[in-house]
């Protein structure tokens, strides 16, 4: 028996580099939808969202996964939709232009579109 199709996957990563597995695990999530034809997105919400500052991946290595900058350009080389939570951004004092290419801020309505829209939600 065939397995369901899934269309969209949602990651949220809410762990920043204080907890380098937490932070490594839903972009490992993502690709990995990514490579079975879903379409992923990854939410950044609380210190997750430093993961989407220039050069902070670089720096986040977790025992036995692969180095979140590996993981994290090849979600956006494939076309992954990294979504940061403004309010959260805001907490942290970052700009706009702190972000990586492609990361883009939302609020909650967007959040709740893109669960909604989900076959799947995964939190970290």
């Amino acid at each position: 028996m065939p397995a369901e199709s899934i269309e969209k996957v949602t990651v949220f990563a809410t762990h920043g580099p204080d907890d380098p597995e937490r932070a490594t695990l839903p972009f490992v999530m993502a690709n990995a939808a990514l490579a079975m034809d879903c379409e992923a997105v990854v939410i950044l919400q609380g210190t997750g969202v430093l993961l989407s500052t220039t050069k902070c991946a670089e720096h986040i290595f977790a025992a036995g996964l692969p180095p979140l900058q590996e993981q994290l350009r090849i979600f956006m080389d494939n076309g992954g939709k990294l979504l940061v939570c403004t309010p959260c951004i805001k907490e942290r004092r970052l700009e706009s232009d702190m972000l990586i290419p492609g990361a883009e801020p939302i609020a909650a309505a967007r959040v709740i579109k893109e669960v909604t829209e989900s076959k799947a939600v995964l939190n970290y």
